[in-house]
């Protein structure tokens, strides 16, 4: 983990590289920036399929994009995207709604919803109709990437709150001068609700009214004790020196306790405001959201876990998606491994500390979420290193972002910086993508192995 990064001489350097190639400085960009190793491989893969060589046209790219945020209610990329679409000469008429876009891009939401939500609902069908209605293999993947980026960056959208772009809040008429817009451009974009910037970094304290309350469904367990900073890094040293080492029938045990206890966790409730303009215009069937795995046969069918060891990035995703476009997994792949990896070796002004363990459980419970099981793993270490508080977080982060409480972040991580809650989300962000794709590309295969 890391410690606030004030400037970066590598990261000055993207910031300007991306400044230059969209002609703004994002928010999500700058609050990346406080890991420029993570942003660089982010910012090329953004580009390499948004804007190089692939199978569909530009404007179907951001379109998809565009449907992709929807699921999550996220305006912030929604509007992004919208201005990409017209920029790459898309037909406004299609910005009306879904009603108005392409038959075959319609065809295409139903599988943006069950990716967003329910991904093990996904099934061969899904993508059989879809390439029978003039969808090649490499369109297909393509879209694929699309949609489980873009579903997954909104949930690292909602929990950094990133706010709208600031050219969006000032009218022609009142323009902010360059280095007035980067001011407040900087303390906007890190601005989290109920976090002021004090002059000197972040601190705690924001004039926001009162959040919606969290509503838990049950107690903590005994194994789900709240922990201190000093606990957790006693709990991740005493882990790594173990060398215990249990039987598949106690592992699998382990992770049927993480999973049935996941399902006991509360949700915020949905947003209370109703759907903003552009919002309503590109989602449908808004009622439909992730339930939980372990609560999965609430759809009448016997879906059984995901086991890492049959069907994983490592051995069959990636090579499968190299395949059928241009390569995309390389960059994929290094994003993965990036975020999975990084590490400054410090955790809230200690150095030296070993987090390995630490961002694994975080890893490894996001994918749990959606039904994934690493049967090399002991899910016992989750339940010593994630306090329900986070697991909580990781929850609404991972499967209901919209619903994102300043309660719910302030009460989460407290004694770690915010670089440091960054670099969490971003671990939120990268399981779910590959968990989703997991999902994406099993199916795929089954499909054209039909």
């Amino acid at each position: 983990m890391l410690d606030d990064v004030a400037e970066n001489e590598d990261g000055s350097q993207l910031f300007t590289d991306e400044a230059y190639l969209d002609c703004r400085l994002d928010h999500v960009t700058q609050v990346m920036g406080y890991h420029p190793t993570y942003l660089n491989i982010f910012l090329r893969t953004q580009d390499y399929i948004l804007r190089r060589d692939g199978p569909l046209s530009y404007e179907y790219r951001h379109y998809i994009a565009i449907m992709a945020a929807g699921r999550h209610q996220c305006s912030y990329l929604i509007n992004l995207q919208k201005e990409e679409f017209l920029s790459q000469g898309g037909n406004q008429v299609w910005l009306k709604g879904l009603n108005n876009i392409p038959k075959k891009l319609r065809d295409l939401y139903e599988v943006n919803k069950i990716l967003a939500h329910r991904p093990w609902l996904l099934n061969p069908q899904h993508l059989q109709k879809l390439n029978k209605n003039g969808w090649s293999l490499g369109e297909l993947c393509h879209a694929l990437v699309l949609l489980v980026h873009f579903h997954s960056l909104a949930s690292f959208v909602f929990a950094c709150g990133v706010n709208e772009e600031l050219d969006n809040l000032t009218d022609s008429k009142n323009k902010l001068s360059d280095k007035q817009k980067e001011g407040k451009l900087t303390k906007k974009c890190l601005k989290r609700p109920g976090i002021v910037d004090d002059g000197d970094g972040l601190a705690e304290g924001g004039p926001d009214s009162p959040p919606r309350s969290l509503e838990s469904d049950s107690p903590p367990s005994p194994d789900e004790a709240e922990v201190g900073l000093e606990t957790l890094m006693e709990r991740m040293k005493k882990l790594s020196q173990l060398s215990q080492e249990f039987s598949p029938e106690e592992k699998i045990k382990r992770f049927n306790r993480v999973e049935s206890q996941s399902a006991e966790l509360g949700a915020a409730p949905p947003p209370l405001a109703s759907y903003t303009t552009e919002v309503e215009h590109v989602i449908d069937d808004v009622t439909y959201t992730y339930i939980d795995f372990a609560r999965r046969d609430s759809d009448g069918l016997n879906i059984p876990t995901f086991r890492i060891q049959d069907y994983s990035w490592d051995d069959h995703g990636y090579s499968l998606i190299n395949r059928y476009y241009n390569d995309v997994g390389n960059v994929l792949d290094e994003k993965f491994k990036i975020a999975y990896n990084l590490t400054y070796y410090t955790l809230a002004g200690r150095t030296q500390v070993d987090t390995s363990r630490f961002r694994r459980a975080i890893w490894n419970y996001v994918q749990c979420l959606f039904g994934i099981r690493h049967d090399d793993y002991d899910y016992g270490e989750v339940n010593q290193l994630l306090e329900r508080s986070l697991k909580s977080f990781i929850k609404t982060t991972a499967c209901y972002p919209e619903r994102m409480t300043k309660e719910e972040y302030n009460n989460v991580l407290k004694e770690f910086h915010h670089s440091e809650k960054i670099q969490v989300n971003l671990l939120i962000l990268e399981s779910r993508m590959q968990a989703q794709l997991l999902y994406a590309l099993r199916t795929f295969m089954r499909f054209t192995r039909a």
